[in-house]
């Protein structure tokens, strides 16, 4: 089974948030699964930086009047996992984070720089290197929402192709003057034609022979208005091909037991190694030791993650002595309104802009308590981390969050199941009444012991979830080439 996964991000070469995890985890899991797994992500120059070593296979000339373009071969980093990189030095070697230039704005080319992503990976998929080409493409996200559209649209033998929706919301949509430089076939437009622009996760959805979502709960939840984004008409029309899939988590990296981050190692019957982890993040952040519970949040500062509602509620929390940490980056609105918070209560709230993947390791084995609220959730890898290092999640019930966690009752407690706290509407005073409930529950010492246990008991490992991949692979390359379905219109996408 040769699978060539493709995606904009892997951990450790780039990461901006969970794809890249997945994009790492899940081929590992895969190539342990006697898999033939080979990655492709741009050559952003953080990437570049952190190979060990490459070597030019292909050159690819120009693309999409881009160019050169090449492909650089090596192992992901702590893998034997192939990874190719598409080195095109006018599209990816910039300063900035890989979607947004130093002042937090797109970059205005961004449809050019993963047309050009898409088109190398076509390439390989069909065997533009020596010696190999691919059963299966499996797409990831808007980033590549042209694969699949492109490997349809060739003729004769070629890969059956997966996409995954890992948020429906970001659809990389674009004007649609930019069409013309995306040097796609005449007949894609009508494919990515989204109320008078372009959407690069439409042509995915249209294209793909089958489509997956990153938990089963997000996979309905999108078939509706509410959570479908404008592509609930054609999610349902397609919903035959449609399917939920829980990501997993690497044990191999987040496990506080052997986590190289940490103050002190600790595991589920050892818990004295969190307390002083907790003691050494207070004292790491600047924060007062404190028997008060320790929140934390490690979400992007959009609109999704509710930061508006969480800075309402939280005055109310600290002053009931809770403490709260953040290590965040986002919209700047959201980022000044946390600043201005920790000026105001400077021994109970830290604040730390942008992504500290040490510190993020050492904020989930010092807190209490993990805040995640979300509007909507497709998974959520945080709180499944969280609950491997005893920290407990709060949670909206949405998404994947309704598949992972289990709200705390006393029965549900002594059953094993509980495993968090979760409320629902998104309001302050929703979300306010469930961290006090949690609250009242940490200071009962031997029933928090308990939910700690249970939670960090609970196994989210990448095998089962990669067998479910690996099952999907082989239906789909056993009968490739299928013949396509009919013309997605506007108004089949509408239905």
């Amino acid at each position: 089974m040769r699978v060539l996964f493709a995606t904009a991000e892997a951990f450790p070469l780039a990461k901006t948030g969970g794809l890249a995890d997945v994009s790492a985890s899940l081929p590992a899991a895969l190539l342990n699964m006697g898999v033939d797994i080979r990655l492709i992500i741009p050559a952003y120059p953080q990437a570049l930086s952190r190979m060990n070593s490459v070597r030019e296979t292909v050159r690819l000339g120009n693309i999409a009047g881009c160019g050169p373009v090449r492909l650089l071969e090596g192992r992901l980093p702590g893998s034997d996992i192939p990874i190719w990189l598409v080195d095109c030095p006018d599209l990816y070697n910039r300063a900035g984070s890989l979607y947004q230039d130093e002042n937090g704005a797109d970059w205005p080319d961004n449809d050019l720089r993963f047309a050009v992503l898409n088109h190398a990976a076509a390439a390989i998929a069909c065997g533009g290197v020596t010696n190999w080409n691919a059963d299966t493409v499996h797409a990831h996200d808007w980033h590549c929402g042209l694969l699949p559209m492109m490997i349809a649209q060739r003729t004769g033998i070629k890969p059956a192709t997966l996409f995954t929706i890992h948020n429906l919301a970001y659809q990389g949509q674009f004007d649609s003057d930019h069409f013309a430089r995306l040097d796609l076939a005449d007949d894609s437009l009508a494919a990515m034609e989204f109320w008078g622009r372009i959407s690069f996760m439409k042509a995915g959805i249209g294209a793909a022979d089958a489509i997956t979502t990153v938990s089963p709960t997000y996979a309905r939840e999108i078939l509706t208005a509410e959570y479908g984004c404008g592509l609930d008409g054609l999610l349902r029309y397609r919903k035959e091909r449609l399917s939920g899939i829980l990501n997993g988590a690497d044990y191999g990296v987040w496990d506080p037991a052997s986590d190289p981050w940490l103050a002190c190692n600790y595991g589920p019957h050892s818990l004295a190694g969190k307390n002083k982890c907790k003691q050494a993040l207070r004292t790491e952040l600047g924060l007062q030791q404190s028997e008060s519970p320790l929140l934390v949040f490690m979400s992007r500062l959009v609109h999704q993650k509710m930061p508006d509602v969480l800075l309402n509620a939280l005055p109310t929390l600290l002053e009931r002595g809770m403490q709260f940490a953040l290590a965040a980056d986002g919209e700047a609105e959201y980022r000044h309104g946390f600043q201005a918070l920790a000026e105001r209560y400077p021994e109970q709230v830290a604040v730390r802009i942008g992504y500290d993947e040490a510190l993020a390791h050492r904020m989930l084995a010092g807190a209490d308590m993990l805040l995640h609220p979300s509007r909507y959730e497709p998974c959520g890898l945080v709180p499944i981390y969280a609950m491997r290092y005893g920290t407990i999640p709060i949670v909206r019930r949405s998404g994947g969050m309704a598949d992972t966690v289990m709200d705390y009752s006393p029965a549900a407690l002594t059953a094993g199941e509980a495993t968090g706290f979760m409320f629902e509407p998104v309001t302050v005073p929703e979300l306010t009444t469930c961290v006090i409930r949690a609250a009242k529950v940490f200071r009962q010492s031997l029933t928090w012991r308990k939910l700690t246990a249970n939670a960090m008991r609970r196994d989210f490992s990448w095998r089962h979830s990669a067998a479910q991949y690996l099952e999907l692979y082989r239906r789909l390359s056993a009968a490739p080439g299928a013949e396509p379905e009919p013309e997605v219109t506007r108004e089949r996408a509408l239905a």
